[in-house]
């Protein structure tokens, strides 16, 4: 969504670890703690002892290892990048890397504890929640917006628009800068809303003609959660994921209350810090923070078949926008790289919001995941992902956008 420091975690599923590399005596002592801790969650791909040290033991993951930590050093290396690198495999935690500082004021350490603003990587979170809506048979996938807000001026557009980016509508974060006289204030979703009914921005698409990639799309769908839900955005998140997949260190912001202990601060690359404006009161296209552990339990979540049912993440992980030839493609709430051996799928989501830049990547074929989270804005987060999917063994010459 903006810009960034950076967090890179690598995750081809998590658990044991092979390399940890930290700043701090303290970051180093939480990790080896971490790493004794055998986890109870259901949420897992379910690996035996035997089998994540087969995973430890591969000779290839160990290169993998020692090449992502060369790769590391040479390209986000400490006079740019703060934030954390985290390669797993299975769940199987093969390096794990952080650095840089959470606020550059405190020269607070980055650590394991730390929490980044996900920025467009939230939109994962919000378009699952829509779909554990549907498995709930709260909201169905072609209701219209008008279902929910029956005065909206724009007809047409169905949940399923508003999740594949091809309602049509247009960003919020440009038309509302000329509606809003009061810039302290954080804008809701229901007043994006309700500027939308009243003013009626021009769309930039007919529904369902182009993908067209739009925070304004996640923000209405935050607001449906609430509705449909009855509960705050946040706190159905926190009960339907949060909590149960024990991701302890990830919540949804309100720029109106203190920051919790860990909640790193944004930063320009000259280490300025980037406050919070009128959008970081809206919700579902941003907003949330997490740590690279926490999102690895996202990850393997996904993969547990306990989440979700199987028809669910079909849904969820299909392309949708097929009028340009490629690979490049949207499902549900996921950036897609579909190839004619399914198989090779790689489901994955960036963001940019602020001075924070992130990356979430998930290779199906072998259950890798690569991430990278970061609070001090540095593209180089997501130029370092190309070598790094050679490194993995996932190269195809693409290299993704900021979002």
């Amino acid at each position: 969504m903006n810009r960034s420091k950076a967090i890179v975690l690598l995750a081809i599923s998590a658990s044991s670890v092979i390399y940890s590399a930290c700043n701090s005596s303290s970051a180093h002592r939480n990790k080896e703690k971490n790493a004794s801790k055998t986890s109870t969650s259901i949420y897992t791909i379910g690996l035996t002892d035997e089998e994540k040290t087969a995973v430890l033991n591969d000779p290839r993951n160990k290169r993998i290892s020692r090449e992502v930590e060369e790769l590391v050093r040479a390209r986000l290396s400490s006079s740019s990048f703060s934030g954390a690198v985290l390669v797993a495999k299975k769940g199987v935690i093969l390096y794990e890397h952080y650095q840089g500082l959470e606020n550059h004021a405190t020269k607070t350490p980055v650590t394991d504890s730390s929490m980044f603003q996900l920025a467009s990587v939230s939109k994962t979170f919000t378009g699952m929640a829509v779909l554990s809506l549907l498995e709930k048979g709260k909201l169905g996938l072609e209701d219209s917006i008008q279902h929910y807000y029956p005065d909206f001026p724009y007809p047409g557009i169905t949940i399923r628009m508003l999740l594949n980016h091809r309602s049509g509508l247009p960003n919020y974060l440009y038309f509302c800068d000329s509606l809003i006289k009061d810039k302290s204030h954080f804008l809701t979703n229901e007043e994006v809303i309700g500027l939308m009914t009243v003013h009626k921005p021009a769309v930039q698409y007919q529904p369902d003609r182009h993908f067209n990639y739009c925070n304004t799309n996640y923000l209405i769908l935050g607001a449906i959660i609430e509705k449909v839900s009855g509960q705050k955005y946040a706190d159905y998140l926190q009960q339907t994921f949060f909590a149960p997949l024990e991701m302890n260190n990830t919540f949804v912001a309100d720029p109106a209350k203190t920051p919790r202990p860990h909640q790193t601060i944004s930063h320009l690359s000259s280490w300025r810090p980037e406050p919070d404006n009128s959008f970081d009161g809206a919700v579902g296209d941003k907003g949330i923070y997490s740590t690279a552990q926490d999102m690895l339990k996202w990850d393997q979540a996904l993969y547990s078949g306990k989440l979700f049912k199987p028809e669910t993440l079909q849904e969820a992980f299909k392309p949708y926008s097929n009028e340009k030839p490629g690979i490049r493609n949207y499902g549900l709430g996921w950036r897609l790289l579909v190839y004619p051996d399914s198989t090779q799928k790689i489901i994955y989501h960036n963001g940019w919001w602020h001075g924070n830049n992130t990356v979430f990547y998930r290779f199906v074929k072998d259950s890798a995941t690569v991430i990278i989270l970061g609070n001090r804005y540095n593209r180089g987060i997501y130029q370092a992902v190309k070598p790094l999917r050679e490194i993995i063994g996932h190269s195809d010459g693409e290299e993704a956008g900021e979002e």
